[in-house]
């Protein structure tokens, strides 16, 4: 009940404030760029990058790597698709005279969030690594 009610407030917001054309045109646009644009696009780098870790065209391997690529591609991915104006410098003027403050900074900073996010991910995966190839040597000393 309550997110039918406060569904039914966005829309009400959204009809007064905007009127229900704009809202249509948005939402239409978003269904379209991301069902012909996008949604291919990333489907595709993901079958690019399952092909680089041998992830579903061999046999499993023992810690599964395309997963420690996905997950910080993907944070990195929304937060470009969050900041992108600020990170590409589009709305450098409206920022600056908005704020007083430049958006020369989010490019840098996105860059080592990303950056951070792929080496956190690429110590993970060699730990889990290093774990899964010591468990297989200790089960076959056991068996042996």
């Amino acid at each position: 009940i309550a997110s039918f009610a406060i569904a039914g407030l966005v829309f009400v917001q959204i009809f007064d404030a905007t009127g229900p054309w704009n809202f249509v045109l948005w939402f239409v646009g978003a269904v379209i760029a991301h069902d012909l644009v996008a949604f291919p696009l990333y489907a595709l780098v993901d079958r690019v990058a399952q092909r680089a870790t041998g992830g579903a065209l061999s046999r499993p391997a023992v810690v599964p790597a395309i997963n420690y690529l996905r997950v910080p591609a993907i944070l990195s991915g929304l937060l470009f698709v969050v900041w992108f104006p600020f990170i590409l410098g589009l709305s450098h003027d409206a920022y600056m005279a908005t704020s007083g403050r430049s958006t020369d900074v989010f490019l840098p900073r996105w860059l080592a969030i990303t950056g951070g996010l792929f080496a956190a991910s690429a110590l993970l995966y060699a730990v889990r690594l290093r774990r899964a190839r010591w468990r297989e040597r200790r089960r076959r000393d056991q068996v042996t």
